[in-house]
């Protein structure tokens, strides 16, 4: 069941809050809404990888954008065998129109575990973009 939630703003700021709602292509304000007020929550109440806690557990997705054929596969297969995160499933695809490949891991482990993945990644020659998305938390939900 929905609920209405109002809040107050002056003009500018409900005329910029438009155009960043277009901007963002939402269609409709009220997820637009909810959708910056979870992820503004969650920033606020874990931070980002970088200033999580060493030891805080977290699952999400880590995406790296590379050229093949020069070792990246090798480095990328050791990390889905690694000990130090839980690895889901993973997925490759080759991008034609950048000439890029892209590897998608999901993955569960601590922050701690996830920066030091991310830096031995940036450190691989011909990696050229890495990513990490982190899954919300919740108490409850469908799994």
């Amino acid at each position: 069941m929905s609920q209405i939630i109002t809040f107050s703003a002056d003009k500018s700021f409900a005329n910029d809050l438009e155009d960043i709602i277009k901007k963002s292509g939402y269609q409709n304000r009220s997820r637009f809404l909810r959708d910056a007020a979870l992820y503004y929550s969650e920033i606020k109440q874990r931070g980002e990888l970088n200033s999580m806690k060493d030891d805080e557990v977290l699952e999400g997705h880590l995406i790296v954008y590379y050229q093949h054929d020069h070792g990246v596969e090798n480095r990328l297969m050791d990390i889905r065998h690694t000990e130090g995160l839980e690895i889901s499933s993973c997925s490759h695809s080759c991008l034609k129109h950048s000439h890029t490949c892209v590897d998608i891991l999901q993955g569960k482990g601590t922050a701690l575990e996830f920066r030091n993945i991310i830096e031995r990644l940036q450190n691989t020659p011909n990696v050229n973009k890495i990513s990490f998305n982190s899954a919300p938390m919740r108490d409850e939900g469908c799994c």
